[in-house]
């Protein structure tokens, strides 16, 4: 199986082939603040089972040991990767051609949530 994503302009693109590690929702301050959102969905997919099939994303280091990537085009934020989880990136799932062929079953630090996103909005249980 292969699921291909690309960015807002689409000059960032990218392939995942097989089994994703996970996929979940995380309301993590710093996945917020890079992307502008309230709570982010990422694909966690193993390394050496993705590969960029348009323009590679610049990169940003957000912390030591933290990476994001995002399309210099167009600023869309397309990737977080950390020495914390070796072995694997984390793609935005809203990014996938069909989005909704993924469906997240994990939620990260739940205890950061926006206080005005209620507890049973799906995705904001505490984790």
């Amino acid at each position: 199986m292969t699921v291909k994503g690309h960015c807002l302009c689409g000059a960032v693109a990218f392939e995942l082939e097989g089994p994703h590690n996970w996929v979940g929702h995380c309301h993590c301050e710093s996945c917020r603040r890079g992307t502008g959102a309230a709570m982010v969905t990422f694909v966690g997919h193993p390394d050496g089972r993705w590969r960029w099939t348009g323009q590679e994303p610049s990169v940003y280091e957000s912390s030591p040991g933290n990476r994001r990537g995002f399309c210099a085009k167009c600023g869309a934020s397309v990737f977080y990767a950390s020495d914390r989880y070796p072995g694997e990136t984390h793609f935005h799932a809203a990014l996938l051609e069909d989005p909704g062929a993924v469906t997240p079953s994990e939620i990260y630090h739940g205890d950061e949530r926006l206080a005005w996103m209620p507890e049973d909005y799906p995705g904001c249980g505490k984790a």
